[in-house]
Order: C-alpha cells, then sequence, then structure tokens
C-alpha cells in the first residue's frame, strides 16, 4: 500500500487497496467529475500564474530600486563631509539610516523571487507529468480522475502560500517588524517546498506503479523513456 502524502490529498493512488473515494457510477458521471476537477485545476493554475507575474514584475522593480539605493548609499559618506554642520549631519544621517532600511526590506524580495520560481516549478511538474499519465495505457480514466483531484489539492494549497507571500508585500505599507516578515516568508517557504516534495512523491509513485504493471522487459524499457528515467 502507498502512503498518504499530507492532509491536503483527496485520495491515494493507485492501486484497488488504497482508493478511499467512491466514484458514481456510469461512465457519464466519470467523465462529469473529470471535467469539473480539470476545470478547477485550470483556473489554479490561471490564478497561480498570475500571482507569480505578479510577483515577478515586483521583483524586478525592486532590483532596479535596490541599485538605486546602493548608489545613493555609496555617495552618502557622513564621515567624509567635513563641512557639515550638527543639524545638517542628523538630517543625513537619518536619510541615510532610512536608505538602510529600505535596502533591507529589499533583500527580503529577493527570498520572494525564489518562491515564485518554486511556485513555478510546481505547475511546470504538474504539466509535464499529467500530461504523460494521460497518455500511459497502464491507468484507467477513473485513475487519472482520481489524480488530477490529488493535484488539485496540490496546486490550491499552492495558492494559499502565495496569498501569503502578498501579505508580507503588503506589510511593507503597514507596521511589521524585519523579524516576523522573515517569519511568515519562512512559513511560507516551507509549506511551499512540501508542496512541491509531495507532487514529486506523488508522481513517483504514480511512475513505479506504471513500470509494475508493465508485462515485458520492452514495456518497462519503454515506459522509463517515456518519463526520462535513466
Amino acid at each position: 500500500m502507498q502512503k498518504k502524502l499530507r492532509t491536503y490529498m483527496v485520495v491515494l493512488p493507485l492501486s484497488a487497496m488504497t482508493i478511499l473515494v467512491a466514484l458514481p457510477s456510469g461512465a457519464n458521471a466519470q467523465i462529469a467529475i473529470a471535467e469539473v476537477i480539470k476545470a478547477g485545476i485550470k483556473k489554479v493554475i490561471k490564478a497561480i500564474d498570475l500571482k507569480v507575474q505578479r510577483l515577478q514584475n515586483q521583483t524586478i522593480w525592486l532590483q532596479n530600486a535596490q541599485k538605486t539605493v546602493e548608489n545613493e548609499l555609496s555617495r552618502l559618506k557622513l564621515n567624509e563631509i567635513s563641512d557639515l554642520t550638527e543639524k545638517q549631519r542628523q538630517l543625513y544621517a537619518t536619510y541615510y539610516d532610512e536608505l538602510v532600511k529600505v535596502k533591507s526590506m529589499i533583500s527580503t524580495y529577493q527570498r520572494i523571487k525564489d518562491l515564485a520560481e518554486t511556485q513555478t516549478a510546481i505547475v511546470k511538474e504538474y504539466n509535464w507529468t499529467m500530461a504523460l499519465f494521460n497518455k500511459d495505457k497502464h491507468f484507467t480514466p477513473e485513475e487519472l480522475t482520481q489524480m488530477e483531484s490529488v493535484y488539485k489539492g496540490i496546486l490550491e494549497e499552492s495558492i494559499k502560500n502565495l496569498d501569503q507571500i502578498f501579505i508580507v508585500i503588503n506589510s511593507f505599507k503597514t507596521q511589521m517588524t524585519d523579524a516576523k516578515r522573515m517569519e511568515l516568508i519562512n512559513e511560507a517557504a516551507g509549506k511551499m517546498d512540501t508542496n512541491y516534495s509531495d507532487l514529486r512523491e506523488f508522481n513517483n509513485q504514480n511512475i513505479t506503479l506504471s513500470i509494475q504493471r508493465s508485462r515485458s522487459q520492452m514495456e518497462v524499457k519503454q515506459v522509463k523513456q517515456m518519463y526520462e528515467i535513466n
């Protein structure tokens, strides 16, 4: 029996021993369920793509802003300015401190950029494997529908992680400590890594099952080639 991955999984893959959800009888009912799940997945993926694009655009803008801040920090060397009055020095010092804070905040976005790339990898992995599973004759339509429902659970969970990242982004406009901001980022990162790990583990389970259902060494070789297994 294959192990359950996470609580957000709807059903387990894929043998008769592990199917926990009873599907409605009849081909029409099965097709209807499959179409509903696919429509839901398309909606989730579209939402993920839009959120990731927003993160990427903000990261590009902030990378340019970071260069500007670093240039200004380099130019503003208070210790080398000998003819400033104390009042001017305090004014420049305040400005310098604000620039340092801005630079610290911008560096947070480098971490967010990495999370956006992880999210993109999750969607890419789903698209790649599900396209192959649909071509794989070792899986029944019912099993493919169950697989889609599992993927839907993973992708929906990843949307929640992206939403948490946007809480961090919005926190730059409100009062939130750097420590709290990083706590939220690290929490989202951990969950996102779990999503990715679970998705890949689920894929590996299904690929292994396909190999086990192969009836000859030639068929095993063909399956491994299809899934790019050395």
